[in-house]
């Protein structure tokens, strides 16, 4: 065993936090400050530089390419003869939220994260936090090592043993049509509407709102606009307790 290794489990300031990380990791992180800020909500965060604040949301946005790059090759190969349209929509349910939710769970990571509750409670997002923090998760790693190790981190740690992606084939996930006719019920208005991105961001990149009652209750952004409305409509799903 590395002597850097002996060290951080078991002379470190830190091996206790370090032990808990690698009995969830499978491995002995390196910039533990990399971790603790993929655990850290924003409810939590204090501003470090011009408003920036020290949460896991920028992780959160590079985990969140990253799983679905990993993903993407993964349904390319399993799948030789299956459409643009089947392997997108497999993608989808494979990082829909509400599985990310689950894989969050099933690996402990709700034991870790630092969040105000009575924040969240207020704003009824409690939904989307485990898998928030579990693609800042896959950013730390990301970050951390190189794209090789999260990418077999991903697939032999997380993907293959915890996701049945042929159950995953049979399960229907129309959100946006959940979301409507939900509103239809209800007597609310839902309008998805794309929102022009700010100065300085990838033009290719669309950003759709879901608004219920002239109200936005969700967003979501993608580089295909189908599936930038998908995200949204999950997310409102989440939102509204649908």
């Amino acid at each position: 065993m590395p002597f850097s290794r002996i060290y951080k489990l078991y002379f470190s300031p830190n091996r206790k936090y370090i032990r808990s990380l690698e009995n969830l990791l499978g491995y002995v992180p390196g910039n533990l400050r990399l971790y603790r800020m993929a655990f850290r909500h924003r409810s939590v965060a204090v501003e470090v530089k011009n408003g920036a604040k020290n949460s896991n949301e920028r992780l959160e946005f590079l985990g969140d390419a990253i799983l679905g790059s990993v993903v993407a090759e993964l349904l390319f190969k399993m799948y030789p003869y299956k459409d643009e349209g089947f392997l997108t929509e497999m993608r989808s349910k494979i990082v829909s939220r509400s599985n990310l939710n689950q894989l969050a769970k099933r690996l402990g990571l709700d034991e870790h994260i630092e969040f105000d509750n009575r924040a969240l409670g207020h704003n009824n997002k409690q939904g989307s936090l485990l898998g928030d923090t579990f693609e800042a998760m896959i950013g730390a790693v990301y970050m951390d090592k190189d794209y090789n190790f999260t990418r077999n981190f991903l697939l032999n740690r997380i993907i293959k043993p915890h996701v049945d992606i042929h159950t995953l084939e049979l399960t229907e996930t129309n959100f946006k049509s959940k979301l409507i006719e939900w509103c239809q019920r209800h007597g609310k208005d839902v309008i998805f509407e794309i929102i022009p991105n700010e100065e300085g961001e990838n033009t290719k990149l669309f950003t759709i709102s879901v608004n219920v009652d002239g109200e936005s209750c969700a967003i979501g952004r993608d580089y295909n606009k189908k599936n930038a409305e998908k995200l949204a409509a999950e997310k409102a799903c989440e939102f509204l307790n649908i």
